[in-house]
């Protein structure tokens, strides 16, 4: 057995999991409001929800990421 692996459990790795595709969504929502940013006439409507929707997505990240690397007190 490989020392330099930690071994994660099955729960852990869906929780990887689980952020790598929000972080993709992510991604693909910040590329969607920069090139609504750049159209003519920008749907100002479109982009402010694209945007809270970002942001619900960055929350969602950050709390699945405080469960598989919880505070650590000293």
């Amino acid at each position: 057995m490989n020392d330099d692996q930690p071994f994660l459990t099955d729960d852990e790795l869906a929780l990887h999991d689980e952020v790598k595709h929000l972080r993709q969504e992510h991604a693909d929502l910040d590329a969607a409001i920069e090139a609504l940013g750049h159209m003519p006439i920008p749907d100002q409507l479109r982009i402010a929800r694209l945007k809270r929707k970002k942001l619900q997505l960055r929350d969602e990240i950050v709390k699945i990421e405080s469960q598989i690397l919880p505070d650590i007190i000293a």
